[in-house]
């Protein structure tokens, strides 16, 4: 082979997809919220994996995911790559230590609405997937100042407790 295709640096490749997200503090009462459900998010130690588990209605969804920034002072895009798991595969991953980030996640006025808990109790964020980060959106009146490229509002920096509340 002339050129090696088969190798891929993280974040690359067709698996692995652009996530554009805004990301907003919630400072009042989103209504109505729908589709709750458990997500339980173990952030693994010195990489970019993420073991997490979905739970609502239904049987639980466990997925192991991996988020690469390719421009590492942006945490608004990311490129994200996910694979399904067993059960059992899950149990084996979440085993590894990490940073565990627990929240529930429901939906409102087209918002990712999640209320953190354990040691977040008390945060509430809004995220909106969206194809340009700086075209106007519709915000909500529950919806406060904008954290979209505020890196301690990152999942990982969340579960590392690195958040300011």
């Amino acid at each position: 082979m002339g050129t090696e295709t088969w190798r891929r640096t993280p974040g690359q490749g067709k698996y692995a997809k652009p996530e554009r997200e805004r990301r907003f503090l919630v400072t009042g009462t989103p209504e109505p919220l729908e589709q709750s459900r458990l997500i339980e998010d173990r952030y693994l130690d010195g990489g970019t994996l993420r073991v997490r588990a979905v739970r609502g209605e239904g049987e639980p969804v466990f997925k192991l995911t991996q988020k690469v920034r390719p421009d590492v002072d942006d945490p608004s895009i990311v490129a994200i790559t996910n694979l399904y798991l067993s059960e059992d595969e899950y149990r084996m991953l979440v085993a590894l230590p990490g940073a565990d980030l627990v929240k529930t996640r429901s939906l409102c006025a087209g918002f990712a609405v999640d209320v953190f808990h354990g040691p977040l109790a008390g945060l509430v964020l809004a995220e909106v997937e969206v194809e340009d980060l700086e075209a106007d959106l519709v915000l909500p009146a529950w919806l406060g100042a904008e954290v979209t490229r505020d890196d301690r509002y990152s999942g990982g920096a969340l579960a590392a407790g690195r958040a300011v509340i």
